[in-house]
Formats: structure tokens, sequence, C-alpha cells
């Protein structure tokens, strides 16, 4: 979600699946839930600012509320056990930035620990065990503590007239941090163009500050931080087109080398002002002949403003599941169950025994 700068996913979806199947729910309450603590986690998400997000992992830090909302809304919470969940979600919030400066697996630990945390705090509620009702704009509370300039009132905003925060989501099409998205897009574009990598001399790319905080990684040497890399992304759309998960393996990264160290990267306008309404980025290529072209992806693909379709989801989904070890059959089972559950085509048991069928 581009304004709260937070996965909704990795956090609500596996705390409402696990609520959902301890209490044998219906597809139906369990998609609910989910579109709950979507809610939940992106409204707390936006309130809390910039200053927040410069030093905390807002998907760790806001995921707890949503993954205790979802499983709160299963548990058929009251008003105060749910202020109770909610309270007791906020006071396990954790995750510095560290994991992007050392990109290592912890940050996927934070997204199983928002999960968990959420998930014990609604079990406990619904015993009776109480939370702190203040726990956001209180005294030593949530914001004092960790989000220097938030802004409360973004957690009501418009709550009676406005549609589904999840409606408000993005999707990632390529296996790469989301800041390095829009780079991808523009250099893709500059393909299309007819651009031929051999001839490139120089690579310029210009997007919003916090994507060169985290992703101007010239030299990348492993995986992760190849999926931390502008220069990566650039040069591999540039010259491979359009990335895939082998394009951030070690294997890959030599091939690029070269055309990565004609790269440069900076933050410039008007995309600084933009973020994080917008994510956007270009690339601009001096080619050997001295010819200059430019290409600028004012918003990364699978934003609102620039959607992918669900055949492309589709696509992507079955490439992970592919990825991870499972047949063609099973991934086509685990996507067709998934597809199925809203409007009851399908069982939620019938889509937890297609995630728990071991890979191939």
């Amino acid at each position: 979600h581009r304004t709260s700068i937070l996965h909704p996913g990795p956090v609500v979806v596996p705390a409402a699946l696990a609520a959902a199947e301890a209490r044998g729910a219906s597809a139906d309450a369990f998609l609910a839930a989910v579109v709950r603590g979507y809610e939940a986690v992106i409204r707390i998400g936006a309130s809390v600012g910039p200053g927040h997000y410069a030093l905390w992992h807002n998907t760790s830090t806001c995921g707890p509320f949503g993954a205790a909302a979802a499983a709160g809304a299963l548990a058929g919470l009251g008003e105060d056990a749910l202020v109770w969940a909610l309270g007791n979600a906020g006071t396990q919030a954790a995750g510095p930035w560290r994991t992007r400066h050392e990109p290592v697996m912890s940050k996927q630990l934070h997204t199983a620990r928002a999960a968990e945390a959420g998930l014990a705090a609604a079990a406990l509620a619904e015993a009776g065990f109480t939370g702190p009702e203040f726990i956001l704009e209180g005294a030593q509370g949530f914001y004092e503590a960790m989000a220097p300039d938030a802004t409360p009132a973004a957690v009501v905003d418009g709550l009676e007239d406005a549609p589904w925060r999840i409606w408000d989501v993005s999707f990632k099409p390529w296996p790469a941090c989301r800041h390095a998205h829009p780079t991808v897009d523009a250099a893709l574009a500059l393909r299309a163009r007819g651009v031929d990598a051999a001839e490139i001399a120089a690579i310029r790319i210009e997007t919003y500050p916090d994507a060169v905080r985290f992703c101007d990684r010239p030299d990348p040497t492993t995986e992760p931080e190849a999926k931390f890399s502008l220069q990566h992304s650039a040069a591999t759309a540039l010259a491979e087109g359009p990335p895939d998960l082998e394009t951030f393996r070690s294997g890959a990264l030599p091939r690029a080398a070269a055309l990565r160290a004609l790269a440069i990267v900076e933050a410039a306008e008007p995309f600084a002002s933009a973020f994080p309404a917008r994510y956007g980025a270009a690339v601009e290529v001096r080619l050997r002949s001295g010819e200059v072209l430019l290409e600028v992806a004012a918003d990364a693909l699978g934003d609102p403003d620039n959607p992918v379709d669900e055949g492309r989801l589709v696509e992507k989904a079955r490439a992970l599941m592919l990825d991870g070890g499972r047949s063609e059959a099973q991934a086509d089972r685990l996507i067709e169950t998934a597809l199925a559950l809203h409007g009851g085509g399908a069982a939620l048991d019938a889509f937890a025994a297609a995630l728990a069928d071991a890979p191939a």
C-alpha cells in the first residue's frame, strides 16, 4: 500500500487463515476478516508518518494491528475485547530498518512475528486479557515512542464514506524491492524503443529519496542485495527484458556487472515530492553515438493508477509456486481453490489442503 508504505498481505492473511481454520469458519468469513485486517493495518500505517518509516519497518510495526483485527473479527470480539486486542497488538510492535542496510532474512521474520503477535493478542482478548485503550495516542504510547510526526486523524479519515482500503493496494509484478519497480518499468520502456544494451555509454536513474536510500547498491553480491539494487534492476531490464526470479540470483550478477557500472543514481523531482502517493522514476541512457533517450515511469506498474490484470497476477503466483518446488498440478490446484473462495466456489478447508500439499 503506497501511502502506508507496507505490505498487508503477509501479515493479515496468515493470521486470518490460522484463526479461521481453528474455528472451522467459512470461506466468506475468512475473506471478510482479511478485508477488516487490511483496513486496520492500512489506516494505522497511513497515520505513522515519514519519521516512523525512516527508522521502522511499517509492515512489522503496524502489522500486528491488522492481524489482531482479522483474528478478532473471526472470534466475534465485542468492542471492549477488540480494543484490548488492538492495544496488546500495538504493545508488541517492533522491527527496526537495519534489515534493509544488511539484506538478510530478518525482514521476513518481521512479518511472521507481526502475524503471530496479532493472532495472540486476539486470542488473549477473547480470554479476558486486557490491553491499553490508548496505545496509539496515549502518553508513552506507539506514536510518542515511535512516530514523531504522526497524523492520528488518518486512522479515521473518511471512515463512514470511503471504500474499503483493500481497493487501494498495489501488486508487485517484479521480484525485487518495490522501490526498484518504477526504475524497471522505465528501463523496459527504453528497451521497447529499441535501445541496444551494447550501445549504452551511460545510465542515469532519477527517483525519490527512499528508493535511493535503500536501493543505491552499485555492486550487489547476493540475491537480496540484487533485489535492493536500482543499478542491477535497470541494467538487467535494459539488457534482458522483463525480470524474473533468476534475474536477481547470484548466477545472473556477473552478466550485468559492466552495464551496472555505467549507472548513476540520484533523488530528484518530481519524484521526491510525489512520494509516497506515487512511486516514480526516470531512466536516461546516453548511447555511444551521443544520442540521449529518456523514459519516465510516473506510477509503478501494479499501482492502482497503473494496474495489472488478474491474468498477470495468476502468472506470477504460478511462477512463485513452481520455483518453490510445487508441481504444475499442485500450483494449478492452489490457484483454482484460492480464486474459488469468493462466492462459495471452494470451502476454506480445500484451500488449506491445497496450501498444505507438500511440494513435489
